[in-house]
């Protein structure tokens, strides 16, 4: 069993939030936009993204800390302290966020989406389209590699 893995980001969220205090505290909050930019080795994956999708987004989230456990849930402190694994807080051992967002246009490397709950500059580390909009030949029940 591996005890490190490595990560690489595919690309990076562009959008106008720059501070904490402007985020939503989820995806499903939010209406703000942004444009996911592909870095050129993965424009291939790219292929078979569309406007009107919904993606999922797992997303690096740089800028939160490692060191912290347990948290008040939503950051209200009249709510009792829960383990990080109980909650959605950024504060994790692995940062790893998870958005669903609407792509709105593709153009090239870039995905213009809605939803965005992260700040500018933020690292993607996969997207994968949301359950149930798949494409899957009759009688398959998985996809494929090329």
């Amino acid at each position: 069993m591996a005890d490190q893995f490595l990560l690489q980001p595919v690309g990076y969220l562009a959008c106008p939030v720059r501070v904490l205090d402007r985020l939503p505290k989820n995806y499903t909050d939010s209406d703000i936009r942004g444009t996911i930019t592909i870095l050129p080795a993965f424009a291939a994956a790219l292929d078979g993204i569309a406007a009107g999708d919904r993606i999922v987004v797992l997303f690096w989230l740089h800028r939160a800390r490692r060191d912290l456990l347990r948290v008040h849930p939503r950051g209200d402190r009249d709510r009792p302290l829960r383990g990080v694994f109980a909650t959605r807080s950024p504060a994790r051992p692995n940062p790893i966020g998870l958005s669903e967002l609407l792509v709105e246009a593709v153009d090239g490397l870039s995905l213009s989406v809605r939803g965005v709950d992260v700040l500018d500059g933020t690292p993607v580390i996969d997207i994968k389209k949301k359950v149930g909009q798949e494409q899957r030949p009759a009688g398959r029940g998985g996809e494929q590699s090329a």
